[in-house]
């Protein structure tokens, strides 16, 4: 059975679905490789780095017309998306809801599709192939790389023979991954950081990054399911505002990354708030997509500076600006999926088993996955 790796198309986007390291993990279950010419250029992957590992490198319609298994980061758009053919198998990070037309072409063309964002991520066994958060590790971790290259302030406490500069004054929004990774990577970079999340649990998280928790003085707690936060109500809403309003003025650099799977993200950071900063703050906000984001004027893959010399950074796809790192993540998840998958060199698809039932989106030209044959497409950004 024949793997073929998709080149990227989406703008701005460098990562590729597997590096020349992760071919023989494929081959070790029975598959054959195909790599499309130029895939991995925008992660510094070289064709010639693919076939001393021994995979095929093609040209574009030999790896839709062969393969079996199609792999990608995104879903095929435009002409690419019309290459697919029946009884092939699309795996990647499908995102639905993001994509409302993707599950009826799928189906008109009786492909199976394999999205890695419905993985079950409460399930131990499922860590490994959890592309969610190994792409949310990398995001964080940029997230405070990109607000300290656009501040213009030290992040660091430094003591000069000019005086003593203080540290700059961190909050990151959000405890999830990545989060977590912004708070930890903000804090090696010497900065004072301030952790938030609705999620009573993530006040242990936080601490145990050597954080403060920003205590906002709400009675809000919005712990949901799969280790997410629930969507707050209208009322949980406009009181977590007004207190973050308050709060968000006394800090030079706020990092926004909370989501809700299947939902638009919260507006956390409203106008308001990016008013009352001081000028020189920054503002990145991770959730920043194409239904909306958590701090309001951020728009996706945009920067922006307010009036008053706020910089607000829309950063939806910071993975893609780390392509190496973030591209042999991805690359491991998708070999540990299609570990469990694959048998004797044959893809063996479950519905009855939760970790299938979680990624499978369609089969054979038929809708599998529940809420997307009620219309309702679940699943999202971590």
């Amino acid at each position: 059975m024949l793997v073929g790796v998709a080149r990227e198309t989406v703008t701005g986007e460098r990562r590729v679905a597997l590096v020349p390291d992760a071919v023989a993990r494929l081959q070790a279950v029975g598959l054959d490789v195909a790599v499309e010419s130029g895939a991995g250029a925008g992660a510094l992957f070289a064709d010639a780095a693919y076939a001393a590992a021994g995979a095929r490198v093609v040209d574009t319609a030999t790896l839709y017309a062969d393969s079996a298994l199609l792999l990608g980061v995104h879903p095929p758009a435009g002409d690419r998306r019309d290459r697919l053919h029946a009884g092939q198998v699309l795996i990647g990070l499908l995102q639905p809801l993001a994509d409302p037309v993707l599950v009826h072409d799928l189906v008109e063309a009786k492909v199976t599709g394999i999205s890695l964002d419905g993985l079950p991520r409460t399930l131990s066994r499922a860590q490994s192939m959890d592309a969610l958060t190994s792409q949310a590790n990398v995001a964080g971790y940029k997230a405070a790389l990109v607000a300290a290259d656009t501040f213009g302030g030290f992040f660091p406490m430094l003591m000069t023979a000019a005086g003593t500069v203080r540290p700059a004054t961190v909050l990151v929004v959000g405890a999830g991954v990545a989060g977590l990774q912004a708070i930890g990577t903000a804090r090696r970079l010497g900065a004072m950081v301030t952790g938030y999340d609705v999620r009573d649990a993530a006040r242990a998280d936080v601490a145990s990054m050597g954080a403060a928790f920003l205590d906002l003085g709400t009675t809000v707690s919005a712990a949901g399911g799969d280790g997410y936060a629930r969507e707050l109500t209208v009322d949980e809403m406009r009181s977590q505002r007004a207190a973050m309003t308050r709060a968000a003025a006394t800090f030079d650099i706020v990092i926004t990354t909370a989501q809700v799977p299947g939902r638009p993200p919260p507006l956390l950071i409203a106008a308001d708030a990016v008013a009352a900063m001081e000028p020189g703050s920054v503002v990145v906000d991770l959730a920043a997509g194409p239904f909306g984001g958590n701090v309001d004027g951020s728009m996706p893959d945009t920067t922006v500076v307010t009036d008053h010399g706020v910089t607000i950074i829309g950063a939806g796809n910071l993975a893609a600006s780390v392509p190496r790192a973030a591209s042999s993540a991805y690359a491991r998840n998708v070999a540990a999926l299609l570990a469990y998958l694959v048998r004797d060199g044959e893809l063996h698809l479950d519905p009855d088993d939760e970790i299938t039932a979680g990624v499978l989106l369609t089969l054979d030209g038929e809708i599998v996955r529940p809420d997307l044959r009620a219309g309702r497409p679940e699943g999202g950004p971590a």
